[in-house]
């Protein structure tokens, strides 16, 4: 993920900001649950031939990654469908071949989120749900990311789309033109609005853009895409900032969390959400999660990990 990243983060602050003044509102508004809230952790892709050894157990071959990856993670960032709509035959694949508790997190495709239309008038938008909907119950929070012209005075256009997705598909959404950001109206227009639909909006922690991390709640799930460093020092010390965050948020009526770790071309992703895993499990009291146990090259846990 390029977005944002900085060549020298010396001087950025990264600690993270207090929530909007709307979250006080909407929070307090949000269904109770008897269940107890649950975590996913992922990455944005199971094809990394580099893992195996860490992540995979040794000799794992490329058809496999995907059954040793959700074997490791309970998520994942799904970009995979922002090129293309999948077909039948590759969701039941993806299906099949992942653990019961597994949810994919599918990029809408760019033919919709990128295109003057949004997708709407064409069949873009009915042919990407019904392609997804056969993930069943392990497919999680969709998100719409949006490009980095699509400004805040297209808001209308976005409610148009987000009235077209199927209510019973999680979506979140994520904006990057700073005309969402430039006032605390504009960002609160947009927050209420999705909390009106009930769709959720992503949080970007990354070092070049700290206006993405606004920190808005909007409805019982939350997705943070968490931007690190190359596990620079400053990486724990957000994970752990973020720990304490989703701990008050959990207890205040998110259910629901997805965190995505991205790290320098994906390859220490992985150690980043062995320790946020870690760090949640234990400091956030009855969140059901599960996380990676990773190994060195060669490790025994590579070599012992069982694929089904």
């Amino acid at each position: 993920m390029k977005f944002g990243k900085l060549p020298d983060i010396s001087d950025i602050d990264f600690r993270l900001p207090p929530d909007p003044s709307g979250n006080r509102s909407r929070l307090p508004a949000l269904p109770s649950s008897p269940e107890p809230p649950q975590l996913y952790i992922g990455c944005t892709g199971w094809s990394m031939k580099e893992w195996v050894g860490r992540v995979y157990p040794k000799g794992t071959k490329a058809k496999d990654y995907l059954k040793a990856y959700s074997l490791q993670f309970n998520t994942i960032e799904l970009n995979t469908t922002h090129y293309r709509i999948p077909s039948a035959q590759a969701v039941e694949k993806w299906y099949r071949e992942s653990t019961s508790d597994f949810r994919f997190c599918p990029k809408v495709p760019q033919s919709i989120s990128h295109s003057k239309a949004l997708g709407l008038g064409t069949d873009l938008i009915p042919a990407f749900c019904q392609a997804i909907a056969g993930l069943r119950e392990k497919l999680g929070c969709c998100f719409l990311q949006l490009p980095p012209y699509f400004g805040a005075e297209r808001l209308p256009q976005l409610v148009q789309f987000l009235e077209a997705f199927p209510a019973e598909q999680q979506l979140a959404v994520e904006v990057r033109h700073e005309s969402w950001f430039e006032s605390p109206q504009s960002l609160e227009q947009l927050l209420d609005t999705l909390h009106r639909l009930q769709r959720s909006i992503v949080i970007t922690d990354v070092a070049g853009r700290r206006d993405v991390l606004h920190m808005g709640v909007t409805n019982t799930t939350a997705l943070v895409r968490f931007v690190g460093n190359g596990l620079h020092p400053t990486d724990y010390e957000r994970a752990a900032d973020w720990v304490e965050r989703l701990k008050q948020w959990a207890q205040q009526g998110v259910h629901e969390i997805y965190f995505f770790p991205h790290e320098p071309d994906n390859l220490l992703a992985p150690e980043m959400a062995a320790h946020f895993h870690e760090a949640a499990a234990s400091g956030i009291t009855g969140i059901q999660t599960r996380g990676p146990e990773l190994s060195e090259p060669g490790g025994a846990k590579g070599a012992q990990m069982s694929l089904f």
